[in-house]
């Protein structure tokens, strides 16, 4: 049963870590299902359990209006190399037929609210009396408890909850939310780790268990170095630089700077050195202790500076001399350069119809390999019968192989001397 589906054949000199596992994937949208996708790229079969009427809500949701093969282009870079298998929870006959399923799996990930998984009878207490070797994932936008416990969890809604969208932008601007999903991604990230540490436990216990994540959680902790910072001093939050924010805690000329045709990012750097090796001599008035202190005047030095020639003049001083710095790419730049080529990140997956889709590929790398996956996010029900099938054949398996252990007790039975009177 757990060998029906072989690995792609890109990956077939691979000896893929989590190869033989089955991953139920009951969660849409972003966070459960890219961690179901990094399970699959580690080369699990995973079986996304849909609803029969639309699915996984991802599939009609489209950025930039770009479908692909009756979906979302998203839907097919979250859930690319899957399996999907239609049931109605609610319904009698379907929850018996996934209960089956869950009866042979590994794990199972949700992201239902709290207390939903219960009343459907999935529930953590409801799957362990089923298979006690199940590893149960859940992830939830503010965890099980608290006042914040049925707010929508969304990823933009988290990042100004916790307070990340007050750490980028310049002082004197607006809030700014980082433009991907990060607290969803994150959480997706923390939960496969508790997967795959559960995993590792179940090989020594052979007891599975249960590892839950929040999105809420995910983002405090992705802040773990500023609150470090404000948890033992406390007071108001710290103020934005107003000329090239990139950090609340690192002194000048730690930010982003306009160049006569572009940015130009600066990490670390000796103030006094970075002046004279650009030819801004004002930069040496300052001496190393006002670096953080008087940064805003030190970077709106640098930013009038700087724009006067371009990113290339600027890097060709700053990158021979050690000074941590890099241009600023759009992502045809990013492509276009040969260091993109040599990262081979991008993979082609494949429809039914022989339709294609370049997407991201994973960017683990196991054994030296790159993991690739040819196969595209799955049809709604497109495995339901075959699934199915897979379940019938091993209920009967397990029948035979019950009536045959009977029949050889039996047979032993009859075969034994008749006891003395």
């Amino acid at each position: 049963w757990r060998g029906a589906v072989a690995s792609d054949s890109l990956n077939e000199m691979v000896r893929l870590p989590l190869a033989g596992l089955t991953v139920l994937d009951f969660s849409q949208f972003l966070a459960g299902p890219s961690a179901a996708l990094r399970l699959a790229d580690l080369g699990a079969r995973v079986i996304k359990v849909e609803r029969p009427d639309g699915g996984d809500a991802s599939r009609s949701l489209y950025l930039a209006d770009l479908p692909f093969d009756q979906d979302s282009a998203l839907f097919h870079a979250i859930n690319r190399g899957k399996q999907s298998l239609t049931a109605d929870l609610k319904n009698a006959d379907d929850l018996m037929r996934v209960k089956a399923l869950i009866a042979q799996a590994d794990v199972l990930i949700h992201n239902f609210r709290p207390g939903i998984m219960d009343r459907l009878g999935l529930g953590w207490d409801d799957v362990r009396a089923i298979n006690t070797r199940l590893v149960y994932a859940g992830v939830s936008g503010y965890g099980p408890d608290g006042p914040w416990r049925d707010r929508p969890g969304q990823d933009l809604l988290v990042q100004s909850l916790s307070g990340i969208a007050l750490l980028s932008g310049d002082g004197n601007g607006p809030p700014v939310p980082a433009g991907l999903s990060i607290t969803d991604m994150m959480a997706g990230a923390q939960l496969v780790q508790g997967i795959l540490a559960l995993l590792v436990r179940r090989g020594v216990s052979g007891d599975g268990g249960r590892v839950d994540v929040s999105l809420i959680e995910t983002a405090i902790d992705l802040q773990f170095e500023h609150l470090a910072v404000y948890l033992n001093r406390g007071g108001a939050m710290p103020a934005r630089s107003a000329v090239g924010n990139a950090n609340l805690y690192l002194a000048a000329p730690y930010g982003i700077y306009a160049t006569a045709d572009g940015h130009v990012a600066l990490a670390m750097a000796p103030v006094d050195r970075l002046g004279a090796l650009i030819g801004c001599p004002e930069m040496a008035d300052f001496a190393a202790d006002r670096w953080f202190a008087e940064r805003d005047a030190i970077k709106a030095i640098l930013r009038d500076h700087l724009k006067q020639r371009t990113s290339a003049h600027w890097l060709a001083i700053l990158e021979p001399a050690g000074i941590w710095a890099a241009p600023v790419l759009d992502w045809p730049a990013l492509t276009a350069d040969p260091a993109f080529a040599a990262l081979d990140a991008v993979q082609q997956v494949r429809s039914p119809d022989g339709a294609t889709l370049r997407l991201t590929r994973c960017p683990i790398r196991v054994d030296g390999q790159i993991l690739k996956n040819e196969r595209a996010a799955p049809r709604l029900g497109a495995d339901s019968d075959f699934i199915h099938r897979e379940l019938a054949g091993a209920a009967c398996s397990s029948s035979n192989f019950s009536k045959t252990m009977t029949l050889g007790r039996n047979a032993r039975v009859s075969a034994a001397p008749s006891p003395r009177p």
